[in-house]
């Protein structure tokens, strides 16, 4: 607690010191072209401490957020004409005044150079390679995308046509577009690496894991990340929980999984998907072809099954010894077998919807394509049947098979430009199909190359881990408290869709595996590329700010920017100077857009006099700028409050 106290009065300072060389050069240009300077202060409100020198009462007041360098003749409530001050702001020359107020833009922009500059010559950030990569580690199914065939392991290279940067853009492109946004990438062959340009144009919508609304997505919901199960950073051991599923499977430290039930693992979220989506990989027996495939398992009740499959179901119940279960409970697959587990038909589904979701018409990958009337189902989640009771006995109970790749050699930190490469050839991909052709089968392997087939995991849900006293009684207190904010959400279609997340969270299959590790990338652009690419953010979210297609609320006020420098100065050195730079280019850049309460506007004034070669009277000027600093200084509010609100959600959960 008291570090992180330390940490938020770092950022405050941090924050400051933007603010004091900002308007330090707004004093240095003013001294310089002979203008009178009565007042530098850093903050606003009445002064904590202040100090004369050279004719100029500096001060520090107790509102740090903000500063001002007071100019004679600035003080439009002034009776006298501004234009009339001997030795004031306005009775100087137009370009006088515009390298006045362009000065302290100037400073924060140099700043912001300085310290990519800073950052290249130290060799630049570790970061993680979920940030940079252009590899898609899920795509939510329901998507446009999803249905023209885009799928994790895939590529995005733009959005809109802006270069991809990393992964905060499946999140900030979509925000920031119209209706419509356009993405480009390359589909890619897991096998040979093959890449296949495409190019579409679709329609963002309400994100599927956020409760409000105007969180937009395009369907591509995370970025590719290892997916390694390791000792803790600083070398402390990581054991699996009491009671995991992993317990006995033969995981060891630095595993990366690779694959998870004929998949390929690209994210957490997608390990996740595959665990809880109720499919079975059976092995089959196509002619001479040994296949594998994910079917369905499917509550018997679901299915309209005519009396001769029913009765047969009944005998297979006895023969596994499932009498303690009726039969309608019980797990089937939707497939009429004979005795010898051969496919003889399809059965039919009561609900059609329930059909397409076991078969949709866009599945996810070739392993879910119907079987065909003929196959032989030889094993079911890794487990030998010569029987179709035995299947039946196997359906009961979720069974995954797991492949990790394993390397005991520490590896250098990469550079980010090439940690996709390196992602795809940590193993032979011909290795894990052949590993993985032999499951189910007699003479299944356990390893091939550096990568090991694990035992089968019956995983658990989250609700039925085996908790400690203490453990048990924070867990319910925290549901209960989740649940209490939930009935206290007005709207009562968010209010249902909150209820869904926190079942489906409780519900959820887990594989017992604590906290797992991305692996890390050096991301050391050289400091025009960093400077071009903050300065590129910044412009397409104020486009999209005056567009109307992003919410104001989303933006980070003072409050906002000071928990994003304490947030990432307890990362490291480095992060902090990366966000100082980064707000020092916004601080800058923002003072120049042409409003008349920010420098902008002054140098505006400025070269409409040397246009027309006319001045504009102190009253025009009064006008025009008290309508604006009202405008600001609500906006700022406006921000505050929102900042407030992220900050207590965040607190009290």
């Amino acid at each position: 607690m008291v570090v992180s106290i330390l940490y938020v009065i770092l950022a405050i300072l941090g924050l400051s010191f933007l603010i004091f060389i900002h308007e330090l050069g707004h004093y240095y240009m003013a001294r310089r072209l002979g203008m009178k300077v009565e007042t530098f202060s850093i903050g606003f409100g009445r002064p904590i401490y202040s100090w004369e020198r050279d004719g100029v009462k500096w001060q520090v007041g107790w509102l740090l957020f903000g500063g001002y360098v007071k100019i004679a003749g600035m003080d439009i409530s002034d009776q006298k004409d501004l234009y009339d001050i001997q030795d004031g702001f306005f009775g100087k020359s137009p370009w006088d005044r515009i390298k006045v107020a362009f000065m302290g833009p100037f400073v924060n922009i140099v700043f912001a150079l300085l310290a990519f500059s800073a950052l290249w010559l130290a060799g630049g950030r570790e970061k993680k390679f979920s940030e940079y990569t252009s590899k898609i580690g899920w795509i939510d199914p329901k998507s446009e995308l999803y249905v023209k065939g885009v799928r994790p392991g895939d590529e995005i290279t733009s959005y809109n046509g802006q270069i991809f940067q990393g992964s905060k853009d499946h999140l900030s492109a979509p925000m920031t577009s119209t209706s419509d946004i356009e993405i480009a990438g390359n589909y890619v062959n897991f096998m040979t690496k093959e890449k296949t340009p495409f190019r579409y144009t679709v329609k963002t919508y309400p994100h599927p894991s956020a409760l409000e609304k105007d969180i937009l997505t395009a369907g591509i919901l995370n970025s590719a990340n290892y997916v390694v199960y390791d000792r803790f950073s600083n070398g402390e051991e990581n054991p699996l929980p009491e009671g995991s599923p992993m317990k006995y499977s033969g995981i060891e430290y630095g595993d990366r999984i690779v694959w998870i039930d004929g998949l390929p693992v690209y994210s957490l979220q997608q390990l996740s998907h595959i665990l809880n989506d109720s499919k079975a990989l059976v092995t089959i027996q196509r002619g001479q072809e040994t296949l594998l495939r994910r079917i369905p398992r499917i509550r018997v009740e679901e299915l309209k099954l005519d009396s001769e499959v029913r009765e047969e179901l009944i005998d297979w119940q006895f023969e596994a010894e499932l009498n303690g279960t009726k039969i309608q409970k019980l797990f089937t697959i939707p497939y009429n077998l004979n005795n010898e587990c051969v496919v003889e038909g399809f059965v039919k589904f009561i609900d059609k919807e329930k059909e397409l979701e076991a078969f949709p018409s866009n599945p996810f990958s070739i392993l879910e394509t119907p079987l065909e009337v003929g196959d032989i189902i030889l094993a079911v989640d890794g487990i030998q049947v010569s029987y179709s009771f035995e299947i039946l006995s196997r359906l009961q109970q979720k069974r995954v098979n797991v492949i990790v790749e394993r390397s005991k050699q520490p590896t250098l930190v990469p550079s980010w430009k090439l940690a996709d490469q390196l992602f795809d050839e940590e193993f032979n991909p011909n290795d894990l199909e052949k590993l993985v052709s032999q499951i189910g089968l007699t003479n299944e392997p356990k390893s091939i190359g550096n990568l090991y087939l694990l035992d089968p995991i019956v995983p658990k849900m989250r609700k039925n881990f085996d908790l400690n006293e203490e453990s048990q009684v924070a867990f319910i207190a925290e549901l209960e408290a989740q649940r209490k904010e939930i009935e206290s959400i007005e709207d009562p279609e968010k209010r249902a869709h909150a209820r869904l997340l926190l079942e489906n969270r409780d519900n959820q299959l887990l594989l017992g595996l604590p906290a797992v590790k991305d692996k890390s990338v050096n991301y050391n652009p050289n400091p025009l590329v960093l400077f071009n690419k903050v300065f590129e953010e910044i412009w397409h979210t104020l486009k999209a700010l005056f567009t109307g297609s992003l919410n104001p609320k989303w933006m980070s006020g003072p409050i906002g920017i000071v928990q994003v420098v304490h947030d990432h100065s307890m990362v490291s050195w480095k992060e902090a100077v990366f966000w100082l730079g980064a707000i020092s280019l916004n601080l800058g850049f923002l003072n120049l857009l042409p409003l008349p309460v920010l420098d902008g506007g002054t140098i505006c004034f400025a070269l409409y006099e040397l246009i027309t070669g006319r001045r504009l009277k102190s009253k025009t000027i009064e006008k025009l700028i008290i309508p604006f600093a009202i405008l600001l200084i609500g906006f700022f509010i406006f921000l505050t409050y929102h900042d407030l609100s992220r900050l207590l959600h965040t607190f009290f959960h």
